[in-house]
């Protein structure tokens, strides 16, 4: 009787493992549930990491563009103050040229020597505004465009070629960078 116990002990046994094994999944290779999970898991993780990247560099993106679009407006306004300071600058010895012709005038024995002065001071004061891109518009002999131009009367004349030309000047015209500040207001030949 005890060979047929220890029979049955072991009988036992190979039952409780065989039921055991069955119960238990094999574990040497990954189920195709969790080749998937792992996978999904993976590509989740990879996608996160490339979302963060693609945030962190927009933000700073961003940033730069918010910096570079307040340093440029600060440049503008400087540019536009100093701008203006170089100008006046340029004028203030114009004015002082003036206020030493004015005080000379009383003790001056000769027109000659005003007129010289006044000269010298139109002259200083053209070379000023053209150093600062202001030019004269050029009139007399021109063909007239009405871009250019403000015609203020029209002249018969008697030469064909002086037809469509500009013949005298009223009033001059300036440009500042070629851009027209002040059209000359002219006399046109018809």
């Amino acid at each position: 009787m005890k060979e047929k116990k220890c029979t049955n002990d072991h009988e036992t046994q190979e039952n409780l493992q065989a039921e055991v094994d069955e119960q238990t999944p094999v574990c040497d290779t990954p189920s195709e549930e969790t080749d998937k999970e792992t996978g999904e898991t993976d590509e989740m993780t990879s996608l996160k990491q490339q979302y963060d990247e693609l945030k962190d560099s927009y933000l700073r993106l961003m940033a730069e563009y918010d910096n570079f679009r307040k340093r440029t407006l600060k440049e503008k306004a400087e540019l536009i103050k100093s701008g203006g300071e170089r100008v006046v600058t340029g004028f203030l010895e114009i004015a002082d040229d003036i206020e030493l012709a004015i005080s000379n005038i009383n003790g001056a024995t000769t027109m000659e020597g005003v007129k010289e002065g006044v000269e010298l001071i139109h002259s200083k004061f053209m070379s000023t505004m053209k150093s600062q891109g202001v030019v004269e518009i050029p009139t007399i002999g021109e063909e007239f465009d009405s871009e250019r131009y403000e015609a203020v009367a029209m002249v018969p004349v008697t030469e064909p070629a002086q037809k469509g030309k500009i013949i005298d000047c009223i009033k001059k015209g300036y440009s500042l960078n070629d851009k027209v500040i002040r059209h000359p207001k002219v006399v046109v030949g018809n």
